[in-house]
Parts: C-alpha cells; structure tokens; sequence
C-alpha cells in the first residue's frame, strides 16, 4: 500500500509504505517510526521499511518545485525586494546558506574563544633556550600563512650602550579568499542589493609591542585581482596600563558597488622571541554577508 500524503501544494505519492504494527513486531516498526514534519505542509508520522528513510526524504524533497525553493529563501532571509530571478538554482542556494554564516574556514585555529580570557604567557623559570621561533603552533588548515622576520629594533638604544640581547620581531601573516558565488550567492545579489559583509576579528592584547595587529580585506571582482572595495586597520597598543584581554575589530563594507565576486582576507600578528618565544593569538575570525540591502 503506497498511501499519499496530503499537503498545502496538493498529494504527494511518495515511496511510503504503511506498516501496520502487529503485536510481535512493535518494538522493531516503533524503531522505524519517521517523523515528517515540513513547514507549512502539516506533519504525520509513518512506518517505514528498512532503508526507506533516506529514500523518503528524497521525495519530499524533489516534490518542492523551484518556485517553492526561491520563497524559501525569500522567507528565511528576509529578502523581500532582493532580485531572485528564476534561473537560480534556489534548492542550492537554500542547502549553502550562504547569509547569516561565516563564510571563513577555521576561525579560531588556536583553540581559543573571544568569550573567555586569553591565556597568560607561560614563564619558566629557566629560559628553554633553543634556536629563535618565529611562527606560534597551530591547526591552520584552511589558511595560507608566511612569517617575515624583522631586523632588530635599536632606535630606542642610547649611543654608546651595549646591550647583551634584544627581542627579535616577525610578522605572522594569515590570508583566505572567500568565493562568494561558490558559497552561494547569485549574480543580482552582489550587483544589485549589495547586501552587508561584515568583518570581525578578535585579537590578544600580547604586549609584545606597540604595533602588534593589522588587517587588511578586499572586495574584489571575477579575476581575483580587481579591487572594488578595501579596508585597513593597524591599531596602536597603549602599553602604559597592563591589560590582557581580546580587542574587537570590525569593519561593514556596504554600497560597495557592483562586480564583487571575492573576499580577500588578510591579518598579520606580531610575535616576539627573547629566550622564549612570546606570540600574539587571535580567534573569533569571521565574513559574514548580511540579508541587508546597503544603504543609499
């Protein structure tokens, strides 16, 4: 028996069979009890055979037509006003959802959360010594990551003075390009709406230096090389108070114009070696495009 299962867009014959429960055979037909329940079209459970799950959501899901798909997504984003031209493919634009999430890989490859404080620096009472680190230990799966190693700084010294041993300095460079339309979005979106991406990014007060932290983002066009839109940031640390904490900063590129196909994203941190080596941490990394049109 193959009964259809009635909706708000009409019946739906699907791969279903009922399954009545006999006293000997409960407990395994409880087991294989489905629960569909798909909004707006009602809810009811069946009895399925073995395997029949998979095959069940299936043909839920091909009995969606496009149209249906496209005010799913109008629905769930809120995008009322966008343009949404049937050509999209809306079942695969509603699987990526590509607003409201961020769009980075591994934001936070230290372990570390902007909700709790940033660990204090191990101090050892005997230096471990060992050849100077430039680079701090990581899971950076999904970034492309280089170091430059800076020349000493001895502006600060006094001519004449010696000094037996100076930090040595290097730049952690972190980078990820962010393919907007692989992520899901459309064409008329970006060009048109312009919808909000905003940056955020979290970084540890280390106190290695005055300049510790900068960040670079660029919208760019098809070719990747374009720049329609970019931003900087290179804060200076007051170092005159003790404080350890992670510092926000953020940044909402909007009425960016039309063509962007790519986020580039780029942050640098400093880190210093004096007998041990001392970085600067980071987490919380994220782009996330905003189901809100840019404003005029």
């Amino acid at each position: 028996m193959h009964p259809g299962l009635s909706t708000g867009n009409g019946t739906l014959s699907c791969c279903i069979t009922r399954i009545r429960e006999t006293d000997g055979a409960a407990q395994e037909a409880a087991e294989r009890c489905v629960y569909i329940a798909t909004p707006g079209w009602g809810s009811e459970s069946f009895l399925l055979p073995s395997g029949q799950r998979e095959i069940t959501r299936s043909c839920l899901s091909r009995a969606m037509s496009a149209a249906d798909w496209k005010q799913r997504c109008e629905t769930e984003w809120g995008l009322q006003g966008a343009p949404m031209p049937d050509a999209v493919d809306w079942k695969s634009v509603y699987e990526a959802k590509p607003l409201g999430r961020n769009l980075l890989k591994n934001p936070a490859p230290f372990g570390f959360s902007k909700d709790s404080p940033p660990p204090e620096p191990e101090l050892p009472d005997v230096p471990p010594g060992g050849p100077p680190r430039f680079q701090p230990d990581g899971d950076f799966a999904g970034w492309t990551t280089s170091t430059e190693v800076l020349p000493y700084d001895t502006s600060g010294i006094p001519e004449g003075v010696v000094v037996c041993a100076l930090p040595r300095y290097s730049w952690f460079t972190l980078e990820q390009v962010v393919d907007l339309k692989a992520e899901g979005l459309w064409d008329e979106l970006l060009d048109t709406f312009q919808p909000e991406i905003i940056i955020q990014d979290w970084y540890e007060e280390s106190q290695v230096h005055d300049t510790i932290y900068q960040l670079h983002v660029k919208l760019l066009g098809s070719d990747k090389t374009t720049v329609i839109s970019e931003h900087s940031a290179n804060p200076t640390e007051d170092r005159s108070v003790y404080s350890h904490n992670w510092k926000e900063v953020s940044h909402v590129f909007s009425n960016y114009g039309p063509g962007v196909r790519y986020v580039h994203f780029q942050h640098r941190l400093k880190n210093s070696f004096l007998n041990d080596f001392f970085p600067t941490l980071f987490t919380g990394t994220s782009v996330i495009v905003k189901p809100v049109k840019s404003s005029s």
